[in-house]
């Protein structure tokens, strides 16, 4: 009885055994994806996470990527990451059930995709966005930068965060009225040293970003090229009803006073023609 009470102990121990080492593998669950899930990955990170982690995962505003990592299911770790992000962090989150753009199966090609360089998969890079104004843009009075240049910076790296015409995606919605009275200073300052404790990183070089000062001026200018006084890119302002001329909420209230004031009069001298009658 002792015996078989032994031998099941030793198989279970070795049970345990193997799981831990199938899970300690490199690039467990990785190995199975193909090359569509790869091909999704690649172009979800090239459209997504290039900008901060560097095309190859190398790292830029944001750590590296293409590394060993420390974990024994590493595509929970990075998976966890992309859907949660880090507080306090430049990592946002990117799950749609977190108020990201990206849906779960997404998520799972970008994990696949990430995890591949660990196992010597080459990369597959698509390129990323470089476009510019349809037509030129008239730089914002007493701001210096060009926003035609500023354009193209902008869609290399903060149209990922902050949307294609400001509206928000991950970060702040840009396209709106800047409650300052040097609305470019304060633009400028948020892009320099970034936000402690937000999403939002130092672009600029001497905070160590990639930014040079003449880049992120021109940024600022182009930023500020949707502050207008008829609203920002996409907003559609509400038709107001037409009043007839001459008339304001004023005028309706002299009228309504007036009106009551007669009868008023009415009242009065027609209880006083009883009284004498």
């Amino acid at each position: 009885m002792q015996l078989v009470s032994l031998r099941r102990l030793g198989w279970a121990t070795l049970a345990v055994l193997a799981s831990m080492l199938v899970l300690a593998l490199p690039g467990f669950g990785q190995e199975g994806d193909d090359k569509e899930t790869l091909e999704l990955g690649a172009k979800l990170y090239a459209e997504n996470c290039a900008v901060c982690h560097g095309p190859n995962g190398q790292g830029r505003i944001g750590a590296t990527l293409a590394k060993d990592w420390p974990s024994i299911r590493p595509d929970l770790q990075v998976a966890e990451t992309i859907r949660t992000g880090i507080p306090g962090s430049p990592m946002p989150a990117w799950s749609q059930e977190n108020g990201g753009p990206l849906a779960a199966d997404e998520i799972t090609a970008l994990v696949a995709y990430i995890l591949s360089w660990q196992t010597g998969g080459p990369p597959v890079i698509y390129p990323t966005p470089t476009g510019a104004p349809l037509s030129p843009l008239t730089p914002p009075p007493g701001v210096s930068g060009d926003p035609n240049q500023g354009a193209v910076i902008f869609d290399q790296n903060c149209v990922v965060c902050h949307g294609k015409n400001g509206e928000g995606r991950v970060g702040a919605t840009l396209s709106k009225d800047w409650p300052s009275i040097r609305p470019d200073l304060q633009v400028k300052a948020s892009i320099v040293r970034g936000i402690p404790g937000s999403a939002m990183p130092a672009w600029s070089q001497e905070n160590g970003g990639p930014l040079t000062g003449e880049q992120v001026d021109h940024v600022v200018s182009y930023i500020l090229t949707w502050e207008t006084a008829a609203g920002a890119p996409g907003v559609v302002e509400e038709p107001q009803p037409a009043q007839p001329a001459g008339s304001t909420p004023l005028t309706w209230v002299v009228v309504v006073l007036v009106f009551l004031l007669l009868i008023g009069v009415i009242v009065y001298f027609s209880g006083r023609g009883r009284q004498q009658s």
